[in-house]
């Protein structure tokens, strides 16, 4: 048994007398039991949670049986998950909500790069790299060099932007879906120079399947969903100041291009692969032929951000007829 004591329950005016609910009344009595915290964000949180969740009981008619096999699986979404595997983020990728909370979270002015998916596969031990490394161990794969830049939206370069670069093996898989992985390989962390340039030597990306050994793969094969992403290569960028940026650029032509199992695509990402000519092979040193990648990033400041974002709020709050204030950028009711 805990050391720990529960906390004692306190009486209030506001607390209902949780006797006899029914199907009718249990919902506005659990969101006022739900209404005690000073938290404002919290409770309207909470209050939205449980009312769209007990509405979807009510108009699907849930039954037990359904129920028990929602509570089964997330267990199992728990138990499969580890260090460098979460298939939470997985469920959450292929029901289109994580691209649905970074659009919300992240807007983009006219030119600024859209965001993507992070997928579950983002570790925090890839190694630092200097320009022009290599990140892969694979002598499988088709070697591609990547030559880009980091500018804000005025195309003035940003230096000392902290770089994350993630991608599959040959194979379609990453480092850590290897048995007996003892060091990370297909990823690294770079930093942008003052001419706002980064440069290094990966592999060309290739299709592959999300995980469908797990809950995640199951619910996929019910729907009759396939499992497959377009070949890819992910980005993160950060710098204090800036508003971070998830990313990821696609090959154009890839079979699964229109049809990504987590809703990444989007045109702006897409790319064409060229071939490293002799004279850009022997500046970076790597051999003509080779493929490469070039792109143009463009962040937007914390500022530029966060202005759009309650701009955008507001609009859809007010087409919802919901009177809401903003604190700290996110919605609560007004009550004043």
């Amino acid at each position: 048994m805990s050391s720990e004591q529960a906390p004692v329950g306190e009486s209030a005016p506001s607390v209902p007398k949780l006797l006899d609910l029914t199907i009718d009344n249990i919902t506005p009595n659990t969101i006022l039991i739900n209404s005690q915290s000073p938290n404002a964000r919290l409770t309207y949180i909470m209050e939205r949670l449980v009312t769209h969740l007990h509405d979807f009981a009510r108009e699907t008619r849930l039954s037990t049986e359904e129920w028990m096999t929602a509570i089964t699986f997330l267990i199992n979404c728990g138990q499969i998950s580890n260090d460098v595997r979460n298939e939470f983020i997985l469920l959450s990728d292929v029901l289109g909500l994580s691209l649905l909370v970074d659009n919300i979270n992240h807007p983009k002015p006219p030119g600024g790069t859209e965001g993507s998916v992070l997928g579950p596969f983002h570790t925090h031990d890839a190694p630092v790299l200097e320009n022009g490394a290599s990140m892969t161990s694979d002598p499988e794969g088709e070697p591609m060099l990547a030559i880009c830049t980091v500018k804000d939206t005025q195309g003035n370069p940003i230096q000392g932007v902290k770089i994350d670069i993630w991608e599959t093996d040959s194979s379609g898989h990453y480092d850590v879906q290897h048995a007996g992985r003892d060091e990370p390989s297909e990823r690294c962390v770079m930093e942008s120079d003052a001419e706002g340039r980064f440069w290094f030597q990966g592999l060309k990306p290739v299709s592959y399947p999300i995980p469908h050994d797990g809950p995640v793969g199951k619910l996929l094969m019910l729907l009759k969903r396939h499992c497959w992403r377009p070949a890819h290569v992910h980005f993160m960028f950060s710098k204090e100041g800036w508003d971070q940026l998830i990313t990821a650029l696609y090959l154009r032509g890839d079979p699964y291009e229109t049809s990504d199992a987590v809703f990444g695509v989007k045109q702006s990402l897409i790319i064409d692969l060229e071939k490293v000519d002799k004279e850009t092979a022997e500046k970076y040193g790597v051999k003509e032929g080779t493929w490469l990648l070039k792109r143009d990033f463009v962040l937007t400041s914390q500022e530029e951000t966060e202005k759009l974002k309650d701009k955008l709020a507001v609009e859809a709050l007010q087409k919802l007829g919901l009177r809401m204030k903003l604190v700290d950028h996110l919605p609560v009711p007004d009550l004043d």
